[in-house]
C-alpha cells in the first residue's frame, strides 16, 4: 500500500484489514480518535507500536511521556509538524519489511 492509498483509506468508515497494529492506530489518528489510537498501541510491545505511542503522546502534548516512547521504539523525537510526522511514519511503516 502507499501512503496516498493509506490517506484515501481514511474516508472509510474502518481501516483496511490487511494493516499491522501500528498502522491501524496511525490510521485512527489519521481520524482524529487519540482514544481509539492510544488504545490500540498500548496493547503492543513492538518498536514499531512504540514510535506511534510516542507520535500520540507528543499530539497530546505530553513531551515526558513521548520521550520515553521514543526511547523505546529507538527513534529520536521528531521536530517538524505532527502533520509531517504522522506522514513520514505511516510512510515508513508502509514500506515492505526486509527479511
Amino acid at each position: 500500500m502507499q501512503i496516498s492509498d493509506f490517506r484515501q483509506s481514511l474516508s472509510e468508515a474502518a481501516p483496511p484489514s490487511t494493516l499491522a497494529p501500528p498502522l491501524i492506530a496511525l490510521w485512527h489518528a489519521g481520524k482524529g480518535d487519540w482514544q481509539c489510537a492510544h488504545a490500540v498501541v498500548q496493547e503492543e510491545d513492538d518498536t514499531d507500536s512504540a514510535w506511534v505511542h510516542a507520535y500520540l503522546h507528543r499530539q497530546e502534548g505530553d513531551l515526558a511521556n513521548a520521550g520515553y516512547w521514543y526511547r523505546r521504539a529507538s527513534k529520536p523525537m521528531f521536530n517538524g509538524s505532527l502533520d509531517d510526522e504522522w506522514a513520514a511514519i505511516a510512510g515508513a511503516l508502509l514500506l515492505p519489511k526486509r527479511q
